[in-house]
């Protein structure tokens, strides 16, 4: 049972019971459906028919950035982060492949939106009355 729920699957179907394998059968639909966390490091696969380009977004202006609460800033960044994993990842996959990664320009415009955040984490922090929040924020800002 133990190894059934790590694996998603039942391992020993065969020497169980017609019911018993129903419900194991029950169970493995039921797991397929839960997200897994490792998934996020991989972009969905693309239909190799689809000649269609992908376009894909642009990285985000200071402008824009600076209308964020703080609290959207904060998740921000964590998107980008995770964004810059998985194409660091997906990357990564396709060079032990020897296959071309495609659109490379995606990594520079994370990377960008990235650094623009942290430009605008740090006009708040120097803007700061406070020194000692102003310190603990830039701090903060660095540690990133």
């Amino acid at each position: 049972m133990f190894l059934s729920r790590i694996f998603g699957r039942a391992l020993f179907a065969g020497a169980k019971s017609e019911a018993s394998a129903a419900t194991a059968a029950a169970t493995n639909a039921s797991a397929k459906m839960v997200h897994n966390p490792l998934e996020e490091f991989f972009e969905v696969d693309r239909n190799a028919e689809d000649d269609t380009p992908v376009v894909y977004g642009r990285s985000w202006k200071a402008a824009e950035l600076r209308l964020k609460s703080w609290d959207d800033l904060h998740k921000l960044w964590y998107v980008f982060l995770k964004e810059k994993n998985m194409l660091m990842t997906q990357r990564q996959m396709l060079h032990a492949q020897n296959l071309r990664f495609p659109n490379p320009e995606r990594i520079f415009k994370v990377r960008k939106s990235m650094c623009r955040l942290k430009h605008v984490l740090t006009e708040r922090a120097i803007a700061e009355p406070d020194p000692r929040r102003c310190a603990e924020m830039k701090r903060m800002i660095n540690a990133l």
